[in-house]
């Protein structure tokens, strides 16, 4: 939820806007409160689109059929203008978190409760489809959770672009990993009510076990596996779950059950205590935020509706309304507020928020460890000078020097500490592998750009919401060594030198086998020598991680007279890197401005990136408002659904959790001793 811009409008049919809640190609969602001073997701479609007079028609019968909606799981249409220049529909606002989000921050969800989750959306789909509705985008973040149990949202309206889209040949409607075949297909062949069953049955094995049944790193892999392969349901270890959702996942669409029939395979599930122990408080503190939202600011005589109360009730109030109607359930604290008519809690006019750097400060990476440190400090320093920030920051700074069993021990040692929202760093490999297997398991972020191992990189898209590997894992470094010896037409013959068992020179190595055909490849392992290879390759590519092997690599080739290109991985550049060599990193070049905020003319390796970590982490806790405390694991979901622009690149992360690895390489040439930056490189 974010706060008005300067093109928003500030009234909408006589709703007062609050807030932006999302915005899509087809239009913005607002926070508003309605004339009777009840809260309202109201979604105002684009003017582009309601000029296509098919469009509006569409609109108009589905926002129709959606007012005569009244199920018990659905939320309810409260008002709507198809006539408008740009056309509106208002729902009744449920603030619990999206199933997304409590399946990304707590894990997968209990059988018992799924099949509950089940049912219930079973039973909400059945009245969108006797309405004459089809969702069209059943997905985990259009599910949002109330104490008493789940709302489904933008049904039908999400979609009534369809209006002409559904109509086209080879168009996709919906979202991929949760999509039916029928979509994916993109013909013109009917989507009905069994497309929404079997996305249900996506997500139904979505919160079961964390991972869509046809999930891809890519779009285009899981709208693949949706028509061709058949859903991998392994994971689902309840019995009687697995195969009603696995009949929900058939191909044909008159082979699946319709959702009544689903509703009643689910079981009964009248008890609304219906939620594992951990989330009611998360549910219930998420509706109460709520209250924290600043007033609208006062409209100007021309701008306010003519038929608004003369007395709008207080925020408390317009809660307590949507609740009682059935709008949402607010949580335990703010139901005995609004009972007692007591005030709810002040909120501190500047709270804090903590952010640790673990880094190695008196071991082998004090260097960047410190540079890491001062790079952090500019951020907050800048931050805390701010005079429009929501929030103060509080840095504290544990070292680790460079132990593995030193960096678990400084991962508890915050976990414990129920200040800190975040931690950037540790700053090496053996490091960063432990203390994950603390930080992950307590949900506080881990947010790294040294790290570079390929076996935290597949922990992240596996199993670790709580970590954040924020530049490309060394395996993706081989991919730029392809392109950059591949514009060079003079070379047709690469050799690369191994560190013999290392097992990043073999991932390296492996990752290097797209060559150009004109390109010859051989391997040789360090130990071998230069004779064999000097005199017939033009380029050597350097595979291993240590930079004292590469210094005596680097002699051994001038004694052999080799005058072609070399080229190596960050974990081989130092201080004393081979002259003349090209090294691809993962450390940026920063501007003057960056350096002389930072202190000087010179900015080591690892400030710049620390900067921007520290920048991703705030711009994350930005969205917590200004709540007392911070969520840890709604935070680390937070940090995974926007890009950020930092000072070095744009963060952004893909299907599986995992960082863009796209971009964020850069090449440098040692030049008399020093390196010098030569460009950045994206990979498209």
């Amino acid at each position: 939820m974010r706060p008005l811009g300067a093109g928003d409008p500030r009234t909408v049919g006589g709703n007062r806007l609050l807030a932006r809640i999302g915005a899509g190609g087809m239009g913005v969602v607002y926070l508003a409160r309605a004339q009777d001073g009840t809260l309202v997701a109201l979604k105002v479609i684009r003017a582009e689109h309601a000029a296509d007079a098919e469009f509006r028609a569409r609109f108009r019968r589905e926002a129709q059929a959606a007012a005569r909606l009244d199920g018990r799981w659905t939320a309810p249409v409260t008002a709507a203008d198809p006539e408008a220049v740009e056309p509106w529909i208002a729902t009744a606002f449920v603030p619990g978190p999206s199933l997304s989000e409590i399946v990304a921050v707590h894990g997968p969800l209990p059988a018992e409760t799924v099949r509950a989750l089940g049912a219930r959306l079973a039973e909400a789909l059945a009245a969108v489809h006797a309405a004459g509705l089809v969702h069209r985008d059943l997905k985990p973040g259009n599910v949002l959770l109330a104490l008493d149990g789940p709302r489904l949202i933008d049904f039908g309206i999400a979609r009534a672009s369809g209006a002409t889209a559904l109509t086209e040949t080879d168009v996709v409607i919906g979202t991929p990993g949760y999509l039916s075949p029928e979509q994916a297909r993109g013909r013109a062949e009917p989507v009905g009510p069994p497309s929404d069953v079997f996305s249900l049955g996506c997500l139904l094995a979505y919160a079961a076990t964390g991972r869509s049944p046809f999930a891809g790193h890519v779009a285009a892999v899981a709208v693949f596996r949706v028509v061709h392969e058949e859903a991998d349901l392994s994971a689902i270890a309840d019995d009687s779950l697995r195969p009603l959702v696995a009949r929900c996942l058939a191909k044909a669409p008159a082979e699946r059950p319709s959702a009544s029939e689903l509703r009643t395979g689910l079981g009964d599930f009248d008890t609304d205590d219906w939620l594992p122990p951990s989330l009611p408080a998360l549910i219930a503190e998420r509706s109460a935020r709520v209250l924290d939202l600043p007033e609208p600011e006062p409209l100007a005589a021309a701008d306010a509706p003519e038929d608004l109360p003369p007395s709008a009730p207080s925020r408390r109030r317009f809660l307590y309304l949507g609740a009682s109607t059935g709008a949402a359930a607010v949580g335990a604290a703010t139901a005995a507020w609004l009972t007692r008519g007591g005030s709810p809690p002040q909120a501190v006019a500047r709270p804090s928020r903590t952010v640790a750097v673990h880094a190695d400060l008196k071991g082998p990476g004090a260097e960047l460890g410190s540079a890491v440190v001062n790079g952090v400090k500019v951020a907050v320093a800048e931050h805390n000078a701010r005079a429009d920030r929501a929030f103060d920051l509080v840095l504290q700074v544990r070292n680790d020097s460079g132990n593995g069993d030193a960096a678990k021990a400084v991962a508890q040692q915050l976990v414990a500490d129920p200040r800190v929202s975040a931690v950037i760093g540790p700053t090496s490999d053996a490091t960063a592998l432990k203390a994950a297997e603390v930080y992950n398991p307590a949900r506080l972020p881990m947010v790294t750009a040294w790290a570079g191992t390929t076996l935290l990189y597949d922990a992240v898209s596996a199993t670790a919401p709580a970590v954040f590997q924020i530049r490309p894992a060394n395996e993706f470094i081989g991919a730029v060594f392809v392109r950059y010896l591949s514009q060079d037409p003079s070379v047709t013959h690469v050799v690369l030198v191994t560190d013999g068992t290392s097992d990043y020179s073999y991932r390296l190595g492996q990752s290097m086998r797209d060559l150009p055909p004109r390109i010859a490849r051989d391997t040789h392992d360090i130990a071998e020598g230069v004779a064999a290879f000097a005199d017939r390759a033009q380029a050597v590519v350097y595979t291993g991680e240590s930079p004292e092997h590469a210094a005596a690599l680097a002699s051994e080739l001038r004694k052999a007279g080799f005058s072609g290109t070399v080229v190596a991985g960050e974990p081989a550049f130092s201080d004393t890197a081979p002259d003349g060599w090209v090294f691809v990193t993962t450390f940026a070049n920063p501007d003057a401005s960056f350096a002389k905020r930072y202190g000087g003319d010179h900015v080591p390796h690892g400030a710049a990136e620390a900067y921007d970590a520290l920048g991703l982490v705030a711009a994350g806790l930005t969205r917590a408002g200004s709540a007392a405390t911070v969520d840890r694991g709604t935070l680390a979901h937070w940090l995974r659904t926007f890009p950020y622009q930092g000072i070095t690149r744009t963060f952004r992360f893909v299907d599986g959790g995992v960082i863009d690895y796209h971009s964020g390489f850069y090449l440098w040439r040692i030049r008399g001793g020093s390196p010098t930056f030569l460009e950045a490189v994206t990979l498209r």
